[in-house]
């Protein structure tokens, strides 16, 4: 394993609540935003006592990050420099609402060098009805603003399985998105969570046929446009993956630092719960068990279009991965949904669709 770390930091506040989400954030007054960023700051100073493993990627996540002020993100990030060994050329992620477009010019100064935008449709009319408060001619403008400001590094996210879509929908967007060039996009099927808008609201949703038409569609078409899938729901041009998000898929630790962020760090996971008050006024974890064992090791690896590498568990566990595993992954080669050589098992894009299934089945069989 590789000692360094990643970071995660959360930003839990947003101006509104998308129908769809069921992230933690909640709305504060300019006050009280000043407060959690200080509290924040703190939080991180503490942890950065507590390590001097290096960083060598850190992911501003939310809620809305792109509300913070020009200050309030730099009480954050040099609270991180300050605290952490942060590595040349680390990757420093912050995610953006493109309507927030003077926070553009303002990260790229403050030194984050990719940004990720919440786009989700090139649709006016999807976008309005998930909620958002942009429509894609704001994306268009934000995508272009990045690019004059200096980011090199741009993703973008997509929604499938929106309420009325099929493949013809969904070609809008496509068209769309890959018409601001960017280096990554990622791609989310849309689940109707408990507790959100859409949850109480008669929706017309593709069934589970539908669905599997809009992915296959969109890994299709992200292939042909020289994307690489290289994780269920990412794909990215040669050599833009997200090198954060690739820290979770390999069993690689990180810390989580805000309400609702999870951390896996020394072998042990934990998190802080979803309350902001809580968090501003003591801030504690809450233990999550063990990390990093041959289950957990499996289940992300699958994640990955590179798939499970026999030589990699090997390195990890100091054992060969069993037999029966490799025998029934064999057995599922025959229904396309994955691939198995002297190397390696790997999901198609097929058994991505169906990924949790494969990957209990799998299980099923380590002893």
């Amino acid at each position: 394993m590789t000692n360094n770390l990643g970071i995660y930091i959360h930003i839990p506040f947003c101006d509104k609540k998308c129908n769809y989400c069921d992230f933690y954030s909640g709305a504060l007054t300019p006050e009280k935003r000043r407060e959690y960023v200080e509290k924040l700051s703190e939080e991180i100073r503490k942890w950065g006592a507590l390590t001097a493993r290096p960083i060598d990627t850190l992911y501003i996540g939310g809620g809305t990050p792109s509300l913070l002020s020009t200050d309030e993100l730099g009480l954050v990030l040099t609270a991180v420099r300050e605290s952490f060994s942060l590595l040349e050329g680390a990757e420093i992620t912050a995610e953006a609402n493109p309507s927030d477009l003077d926070f553009i010019p303002a990260a790229k100064k403050a030194g984050i060098n990719r940004i990720s935008f919440g786009i989700q449709s090139a649709d006016d009319e999807e976008l309005r009805m998930l909620g958002r408060r942009h429509n894609f001619d704001t994306a268009k403008k934000a995508v272009s603003l990045a690019r004059e400001v200096g980011f090199k590094n741009i993703s973008a996210d997509i929604m499938l399985g929106l309420p009325n879509s099929n493949t013809e929908t969904l070609k809008k967007s496509i068209d769309g998105i890959f018409s601001l060039d960017t280096e990554h996009i990622s791609a989310y099927i849309l689940k109707v969570e408990e507790k959100t808008p859409f949850y109480r609201m008669p929706l017309d949703l593709p069934d589970d046929d539908g669905i599997a038409d809009q992915y296959l569609y969109l890994c299709e078409r992200m292939k042909a446009a020289g994307y690489e899938h290289y994780e269920i729901s990412n794909f990215a041009k040669k050599g833009f993956e997200s090198r954060h998000n690739n820290r979770y898929w390999k069993d690689l630790e990180y810390i989580g630092i805000g309400p609702s962020a999870h951390s896996f760090f020394e072998g042990k996971r934990f998190y802080y719960p979803r309350d902001i008050e809580a968090f501003m006024t003591e801030a504690k974890t809450i233990a999550d068990g063990e990390g990093g064992d041959p289950d957990e090791f499996i289940m992300l690896a699958l994640r990955l279009s590179r798939g499970l590498v026999f030589a990699e568990f090997k390195e990890r566990f100091k054992t060969d991965l069993p037999e029966p595993v490799i025998k029934k992954a064999r057995l599922l080669q025959k229904g396309d949904l994955l691939a198995v050589d002297g190397e390696k098992i790997a999901l198609t894009d097929k058994g991505m669709l169906v990924s949790n299934s494969i990957i209990s089945e799998l299980l099923g069989e380590f002893q």
